[in-house]
């Protein structure tokens, strides 16, 4: 992966966090304000991501695999992957990114 392919898919990762982030904030200050109602500003920034994650690339998903092999998830990496019916990711067929992200992105989470 080249670097500026790195660098772009690093600043959208910091746009998606930034849109959730405040996406919280202007949920718990409508919490904590005494309306107890979500507004619809706060539900837009949460649907921007799921958009993010249908085009999803090898390159992205690559990243993601990666950061988990780094903290020590490298056999249930390959476990998923033979799941998905394949010995290394560019094997998977783009379509199943999504899902084979849900799957990753819960090791170390349980």
């Amino acid at each position: 992966m080249s670097k500026m392919n790195e660098l772009s898919q690093t600043v959208d990762e910091l746009k998606t966090a930034a849109n959730m982030l405040l996406s919280v904030a202007n949920s718990l200050l409508d919490l904590f304000s005494g309306t107890g109602e979500v507004s619809n500003a706060t539900i837009e920034p949460k649907k921007q991501p799921a958009v993010n994650k249908e085009k999803l690339t090898l390159e992205m998903v690559r990243a993601v695999l990666a950061e988990k092999s780094r903290n020590g998830y490298t056999d249930e990496i390959k476990a998923l992957l033979e799941k998905h019916g394949a010995s290394k990711l560019s094997e998977i067929d783009p379509k199943k990114y999504k899902k084979l992200l849900e799957e990753v992105k819960v090791l170390g989470n349980e």
